[in-house]
């Protein structure tokens, strides 16, 4: 297993993937806070650009053989309508079937929320877990933070 040692996720300057999404009206909550199914949202969006930009050519296959098992997030501000948000994602660990991102949300320089996921790698005949490929693993130590 590589692991990345602890990082500061609500440091814009550890990222090395950034995508931007806009905050639509619908999103807002009755307080007027951009609520937490659309900040989840945006971190999805983080996830598919880091996966279009580093995974996809490895083909298409590799997209369907992978499951979320753990999503934990920390909403550190609130957040409001108009505007856009910078996604920040990273990879802090490789293991035998699995892998880590770190992911921050950001207003500006101001941190809004963090997030640590888990995605494993699975046979989609079984279902069960499997081995990351070696090609896969290159691609996901190399976008490490070092």
């Amino acid at each position: 297993m590589v692991e990345d040692k602890h990082i500061d996720l609500a440091k814009p300057k550890i990222y090395p993937s950034w995508t931007n999404s806009t905050i639509r009206y619908s999103d807002l909550d009755p307080n007027g806070h951009v609520n937490n199914g659309a900040i989840n949202a945006f971190f999805e969006d983080g996830r598919v650009c880091f996966r279009n930009e580093h995974m996809l050519q490895l083909g298409d296959d590799i997209l369907a053989g992978f499951v979320l098992v753990k999503f934990s997030v920390d909403y550190l501000v609130p957040l409001f309508f108009p505007g856009s948000v910078d996604i920040g994602t990273v990879v802090t660990r490789v293991g035998r079937s699995s892998y880590k991102l770190g992911q921050g949300i950001f207003d500006g320089e101001k941190c809004v929320a963090t997030a640590e996921v888990v995605t494993v790698s699975i046979d989609s005949n079984t279902k069960k877990s499997q081995e990351l490929t070696h090609d896969l693993r290159a691609i996901l130590e190399r976008a490490m933070k070092v």
